[in-house]
């Protein structure tokens, strides 16, 4: 929080559940506190739905291209929204930067120049990029195929020299053998130990109330589908609502996890899709049990598998910008949640979890898959092919980088007054609310 309050560029980083959307949050509560409405954004639909921000690719106007002609550009300065939402920002937070190739990071940066009139990088923005580059990397829109070249590749990221702040702290995993495994992944240094630890978590089939995961979205639509058949009574369905743009309501049904249609019955076994923020019942990630449906308005019953009884009652994903909602779904919180892919796990926390790691396609994915669960008892796994074990050799090497950047930058900031540190973190908010007219 020290050094993102002086206004510096910054690159946050660190392992899976290591804190790094809790310390945005703070971070953006901070500015709001301080009357400044920082633009959230992130790379993927369902990123963008977590922190309820938009994706970047809307928030800078550049939609699915992926490639930016001096037509283009123009095409985008006509577009008010975009130009007012752009013009109007002083501080722009990307997450999931890890699964924005080069080029598109490079787009960004040149729209939000031109847009603001600034040749700094960013066009003068505050810039916090956040992710983790182990995670599963970006992908070709047109191709489908993994781009090579990462976001810290690009020029825009040269320009922007970002200060790196890497979270060491674990707040995820509890168990001490399987956090030094998983680092042992994270650093390509798996040995037979390592697979051994594994092989006593091997399980052909899940136990019962398991959340199962997979590569791919076949197997998991699957599993759900004849699971929630096999359930005695009545299906009951929940609608999910809209209201705002088409193009930007389509984004947060891409993004949400909660389907358009959620079919439950007694029994089914759910996961809550959004963190409850007025009475912190749940989080997103919570497992549990359908075990009846209220009589009053129909609300699915829900019993965690902690034994809280919830009534999961319809909530709200939204866009906004600068404060004002643009669009916003009403669902109930919930999916089935006897399976999931591994891509939608991203960023979800579980107690157990039972994996199937065979087809594992793609530098990342296992590890994903893997971090899911706080301790090795919480693992139950099918199978697994050398894939899921491995990472990208080029991430291996530049997190060496990160981290000794890391050092750098905490050394750095260590020799710097107190005094001094909250001169500077006072001049950064009167920068802004210069920038927006306020006093």
């Amino acid at each position: 929080m020290t050094i993102l309050k002086t206004g510096a560029n910054v690159f946050l980083t660190g392992e899976p559940g290591s804190g790094k959307t809790h310390l945005v949050n703070q971070y953006v509560a901070y500015l709001r506190s301080n009357g400044i409405e920082p633009a959230i954004t992130a790379s993927t639909g369902i990123a963008a739905t977590h922190i309820g921000g938009l994706t970047i690719h809307s928030w800078s106007g550049i939609g699915i291209r992926r490639d930016l002609t001096k037509y283009d550009l123009d095409h985008i300065g006509q577009n008010r929204n975009v130009v007012r939402r752009v013009g109007k920002a002083y501080i722009l937070i990307i997450d999931e930067v890890s699964m924005l190739s080069a080029r598109t990071l490079s787009m960004i940066e040149l729209v939000t120049r031109e847009l603001r009139r600034n040749e700094e990088p960013f066009g003068g923005l505050q810039v916090i990029l956040v992710g983790d580059f182990f995670q599963l990397p970006p992908v070709d829109r047109r191709e489908d195929l993994v781009s090579e070249q990462f976001a810290f590749g690009s020029s825009a990221w040269s320009a922007l020299n970002p200060l790196v702040c890497y979270l060491s702290e674990q707040h995820r995993q509890e168990d001490a053998v399987f956090l030094e495994f998983l680092s042992a992944i994270r650093r390509a240094v798996v040995n037979e130990s390592h697979r051994q630890l594994l092989r006593t978590r091997y399980a052909p089939k899940p136990k019962d109330g398991i959340t199962q995961l997979y590569s791919h979205n076949v197997d998991v639509d699957e599993i759900n589908n004849a699971e929630l058949t096999k359930l005695a009574g009545a299906e009951k369905t929940f609608q999910m609502t809209s209201h705002g743009g088409e193009k930007l309501v389509l984004a947060l049904k891409r993004g949400c996890l909660s389907p358009e249609i959620l079919a439950l019955k007694v029994g089914a076994r759910v996961m809550f899709t959004k963190n409850d923020v007025t009475r912190h019942q749940y989080s997103n990630g919570t497992l549990g049990t359908v075990t009846g449906f209220v009589k009053e308005g129909g609300w699915p019953v829900i019993k965690t598998n902690a034994g809280k009884t919830i009534f999961a009652e319809t909530d709200e994903w939204q866009i906004e910008d600068n404060g004002r909602v643009l669009a916003r779904i009403s669902q109930i919180p919930l999916r089935l949640a006897w399976a999931m892919t591994v891509h939608k796990s991203q960023g979800l926390s579980l107690e157990t979890a039972h994996m199937d790691l065979s087809q594992t396609f793609e530098y990342g994915q296992g590890y994903v898959a893997l971090s899911r669960v706080r301790t090795l008892a919480g693992l139950s796994l099918a199978g697994l092919n050398q894939r899921a074990l491995e990472v990208h050799p080029e991430i291996l090497a530049k997190d060496a980088d990160f981290r000794a950047q890391s050092d750098q930058a905490r050394v750095a900031f260590d020799k710097i007054p107190v005094s001094e540190l909250r001169t500077m973190h006072t001049n950064f908010l009167r920068a802004c609310s210069s920038k927006s007219g306020r006093k």
